[in-house]
């Protein structure tokens, strides 16, 4: 079973202050102790390798767990890391931000009682930090196909897909909207999880394969059409996420205080200055998945004296993991069930309440939670995007994909969270971009890897 050590100052803020810089390099520092060398080869000599390990199965990626930590046992950092890497790129990231809780340390045999899991996550994560601090190179573009792909997107799914394609020789050019590289691993993810600069850090590495070009700041559909990347690229592959933020559909939802959590996150992530960032004292969260969690946390140590989330359905339903909700509450987060928000209480254009209904009764019976500020975290939905003649068959909003990771139109591929199905994890969507650029690759050159 995954933990998560609380290394919050536990301070709150009497109203109008701010804490001190001490206390935000505290709260926000990596919420996971690395392992070191030791530890790491105590740890791996707990596997018991598997045959047909259930740990593989269970990673969307496909990693070969029980051999990599045969390597660590061996002392082999440099090959685990090559054997988890091979298979997912950013096995970094996802080292630091997968829900191992809930796959590959959830499937270990040893997960039973009186017993814990083998620590996969930190396990992986040793090995690729280990081979980056010794600049271990593990990839060469093979011969150049003449071929050339446009990716709409620079996250997970569209670093992943250009990752590979590059390696099989391919020339890529990435469209990115974002100043920088990263998706939601750089813009969306806790900073407690990632810490420090690592995302970029991660994006450079996969870049420095060679034969990956970048256009930030470029919005397809605006500053480039679908028809040009189809006229001057052999394959498109679409990697751009969800952008389209969803709203509760209540009366006065625009006014001060009521707060897109995904964009708050993404403040966060790019201040310069904690301290600069807007923090209310009374705060509620509505939503119950990872976004939720994420930001209840953050906010509260942030400074918030009192953090509510609010869920229209039981415990057992919220997505986020039964390990992240224990850890919210361990940081002071309060998680009210079967609540669901029905009006906002407002004082001269400013949020001053949340009245719920409670979802689990008969009845009308209500409650109202004071709230100077109103995290919105129910999800996200495709944004619109300008393809010109290309039309896509979708489902519930997203695109439909076959198994090749292939959308209706031919010669445009996609990935990751824009697609029907995907379960919004970064390791997924690093998944799709492989199995897109061995599927684009295929069709490119007639040939099968």
């Amino acid at each position: 079973m995954t933990t998560f050590s609380s290394k919050s100052s536990g301070q709150s803020l009497p109203a109008g202050q701010r804490l001190s810089p001490a206390d935000y390099q505290t709260n926000f520092a990596d919420i996971h102790t690395p392992l070191d060398a030791r530890s790491a080869i105590v740890e791996a000599d707990r596997c018991y390798h598997c045959y047909g390990a259930p740990c593989q199965t269970a990673c969307p990626t496909g990693i070969d767990v029980a051999s990599f930590i045969r390597m660590i046992s061996q002392k082999n950092e440099v090959g685990a890391a090559e054997k988890i890497l091979s298979e997912n790129i950013m096995g970094g990231t996802c080292a630091r931000a997968c829900p191992v809780e809930t796959l590959c340390e959830d499937a270990c045999v040893r997960h039973t009682e009186g017993d814990q899991p083998v620590k996969i996550g930190l396990l992986q994560r040793f090995a690729t930090d280990r081979a980056s601090e010794l600049g271990a190179k593990f990839f060469t573009r093979q011969a150049s196909t003449g071929h050339t792909v446009a990716i709409v997107g620079a996250g997970p799914a569209g670093l992943s897909c250009a990752h590979r394609l590059a390696t099989l020789g391919h020339e890529v050019v990435i469209y990115e909207a974002h100043e920088k590289s990263g998706g939601l691993n750089e813009y969306g993810l806790a900073a407690y999880k990632m810490a420090g600069d690592y995302a970029q850090h991660e994006v450079q590495d996969i870049l420095s394969i060679g034969g990956i070009s970048v256009k930030h700041g470029v919005k397809v559909g605006e500053d480039i059409t679908f028809a040009e990347l189809q006229t001057n690229y052999d394959a498109v592959f679409m990697g751009v996420g969800l952008g389209a933020n969803k709203e509760m559909q209540l009366d006065g939802e625009q006014v001060s205080g009521a707060i897109n959590a995904v964009e708050y996150i993404h403040q966060l992530r790019q201040a310069k200055d904690l301290g600069q960032l807007p923090v209310g004292q009374n705060i509620v969260v509505i939503g119950g998945g990872m976004t939720a969690i994420d930001i209840a946390i953050q906010i509260k140590r942030l400074g918030a004296n009192n953090v509510t989330m609010a869920y229209r359905r039981g415990k057992e339903h919220m997505n986020a993991s039964h390990e992240e909700q224990e850890f919210a509450l361990s940081e002071g987060v309060h998680i009210a069930h079967w609540a669901q928000p029905v009006s906002l209480q407002v004082k001269q254009g400013v949020i001053t309440g949340v009245e719920f209904k409670r979802a689990n009764i008969e009845g009308d019976e209500t409650f109202t939670t004071p709230a100077d500020m109103l995290f919105k975290a129910i999800g996200q939905s495709l944004a619109p995007i300008d393809v010109g003649a290309v039309e896509f068959v979708k489902h519930y909003g997203k695109y439909e994909v076959d198994n090749e990771l292939r959308t209706s139109h031919p010669g445009i591929w996609a990935g990751g969270d824009c697609v029907a199905g995907n379960d919004g994890l970064a390791v997924s969507a690093v998944q799709d971009g492989k199995l897109a650029a061995l599927s684009i690759h295929n069709t490119l050159t007639q040939s099968q890897i």
